[in-house]
């Protein structure tokens, strides 16, 4: 990283800090599995006037639910669940009609938003138990699938699927199969020290009153937990990536799949887990976390593989998300992403030489290639970011499309009687070496 990069982010921070009021914000960016950067500015603790410090926890909150859409995948993979199972399915307690798991993952489960009872109010969270006991309380406020709408108690039950399929405590889980794989040290359900003190800071006056370190009880999978912005980097270095032993990255690359956009603009949306923004050309990923007293985001472009990771020690007045994407925005030209080098690789297979070239369907034209070890297409003059559809064999002269275009259908090869390949048919359609109408199809013998 650049000194003038350096100093931009040194000075971003203070600013942030010094016009948001915040007692404390920490703030770190990796890219390609790197920490560039670690910042700081405030003071952790003001009245020790300690300043924060890169092993300093705050609370994450709602990040946390990362963490539980990461262990319901690592079940899906194994084949313990399905994504579209009902939820009474696996949680006796549940109403019979209960959502699936993946409504409940991408938040149209419909169900109401914070577990039943005044949690908010007497800072009294239900206990596992309790919350389980108090089920027949929670209301189903709009039918799964009718639209968008943000749920504690949807994240919390998943965390209660996570415990029960692994019959271990949801923080257990969390620890042997998330954060210690990716060596998240300083990732907890508990606070340890160095932690910063979180506050509420008045919004007409300098006063600054400490918030209680609230216990979720019961629904401490929607947002228990705490970290360092490094820690978290860790995180979005893998959720960027798929890379690591954590989740196969086929998986990875379905959790950020668009399950429901939130606003007209489409500028917002959920996968199955992570939030889904659109900030100009750039599409960016991630979460936002609130709790008493902090407020935190963690945001990454998975193209550039840019991680910007945020934590605050006050609970209101500032936008977190737009710190870390201010963060991303300085440091974009610095880290743009650079492009892989190309190597000469084997020669296609004897079968699919005569196959590669262009095709035209639909009065479109493909280009089929062999590149990287599979067949490829992809419409000639199709933006250069956008990704081709990838085969796979599927028996003699037949393909199956492992990503991009028309996933999950067929292709077949047709030849003529020397054996050279003189027509495709792709998801039900003819591709021909020359162009033609449909009428000329048709008459075909």
């Amino acid at each position: 990283m650049s000194p003038a990069l350096e100093e931009r982010l040194r000075r971003r921070l203070a600013e942030v800090q010094a016009g948001d009021r915040l007692p404390s914000v920490s703030a770190a960016l990796g890219h390609r599995g790197d920490t560039v950067w670690i910042g700081s500015a405030g003071l952790a603790d003001p009245e020790a006037g300690r300043e924060p410090t890169a092993d300093d926890q705050y609370r994450i909150g709602s990040i946390t639910k990362l963490f539980t859409a990461i262990a319901i995948m690592q079940l899906r993979e194994e084949g313990a669940l399905q994504l579209d199972d009902p939820l009474q399915r696996h949680l006796d307690e549940a109403p019979s009609k209960a959502p699936t798991i993946r409504r409940m993952l991408s938040h149209t489960s419909g169900m109401q938003r914070e577990v039943p009872g005044d949690a908010w109010i007497t800072l009294r969270v239900p206990d596992r138990d309790q919350l389980m006991a108090s089920l027949d309380e929670a209301e189903q406020v709009l039918d799964p699938g009718t639209a968008f709408h943000y749920s504690n108690l949807a994240f919390s039950l998943l965390g209660d699927v996570v415990a029960r399929l692994r019959d271990q405590a949801w923080r257990d889980v969390i620890r042997e199969r998330i954060t210690g794989p990716l060596g998240m040290e300083r990732t907890s359900p508990e606070p340890s020290n160095p932690r910063a003190t979180g506050y509420l800071v008045m919004p007409y006056s300098d006063e600054a009153r400490a918030e209680p370190a609230l216990d979720l009880g019961g629904a401490e999978p929607a947002g228990q937990l705490w970290s360092t912005p490094s820690d978290l980097l860790r995180l979005g270095g893998f959720l960027a990536s798929g890379e690591g032993d954590v989740l196969r990255p086929e998986t990875v690359e379905e959790m950020h799949a668009v399950q429901v956009m939130t606003n007209p603009e489409w500028t917002l949306g959920w996968g199955l887990g992570p939030i889904l923004f659109r900030r100009g050309e750039r599409i960016l990923a991630g979460h936002d976390g609130a709790m008493p007293g902090y407020l935190a985001s963690l945001l990454y472009d998975r193209t550039t593989r840019t991680v910007a990771s945020v934590l605050t020690s006050s609970g209101a007045g500032h936008d977190t998300y737009e710190i870390a994407a201010g963060l991303l925005d300085e440091a974009s030209a610095d880290l743009a992403a650079e492009p892989d080098m190309w190597r000469p690789g084997e020669a296609p297979p004897a079968e699919l030489a005569g196959l590669l070239g262009e095709w035209w369907s639909e009065g479109e034209q493909f280009v089929f290639s062999w590149r990287g070890g599979s067949l490829q297409a992809r419409m000639a003059g199709s933006p250069a970011g956008r990704a081709p559809a990838i085969f796979e064999p599927d028996g003699d002269d037949r393909f199956r499309v492992k990503s991009g275009r028309e996933r999950g259908e067929l292709l077949l090869v047709i030849r003529n009687e020397d054996g050279v390949p003189t027509q495709l048919r792709w998801a039900g359609y003819a591709a021909t070496r020359d162009p033609r109408a449909f009428a000329d199809l048709a008459h075909q013998p």
